[in-house]
């Protein structure tokens, strides 16, 4: 039996293999993170967009995981605590192993550096 956790769907799968706003503008990121309640995916804090972090406060979905290959930690946006890990979501647990990072490939500037935070 699985601990129920308040904010994590288990059985909700990821929106897709790229941040949902960044794609719908014709973006870039560069990494993503996944709601544990929606399975919403938005880019990280260091992209310029941060749309993970504004899903969070506008939702008020608490929690997302790592989308990166071979991270499986979760964030608590209420408490500010990271957790090595945690209830198994819905697969993917990654984007695609050949989605450029930072990506999509064609959209990242030359100087991607300077644009993040």
């Amino acid at each position: 039996m699985t601990q129920e956790i308040e904010g994590i769907d288990p059985a909700v799968p990821p929106s897709g293999p790229g941040c949902v706003e960044c794609e719908a503008a014709q973006g870039w990121w560069v990494h993503l993170r996944r709601c544990a309640q929606c399975g919403h995916i938005g880019c990280c804090d260091t992209s310029p967009a941060q749309h993970a972090s504004k899903h969070a406060e506008q939702t008020g979905h608490p929690f997302i995981q790592s989308f990166e290959p071979g991270e499986e930690w979760f964030w608590n946006f209420r408490t500010e605590q990271m957790y090595g890990g945690g209830p198994e979501l819905a697969p993917p647990h990654n984007h695609p192993i050949e989605q450029s990072v930072p990506g999509p490939r064609e959209r990242v500037p030359a100087d991607w550096r300077s644009h993040t935070h």
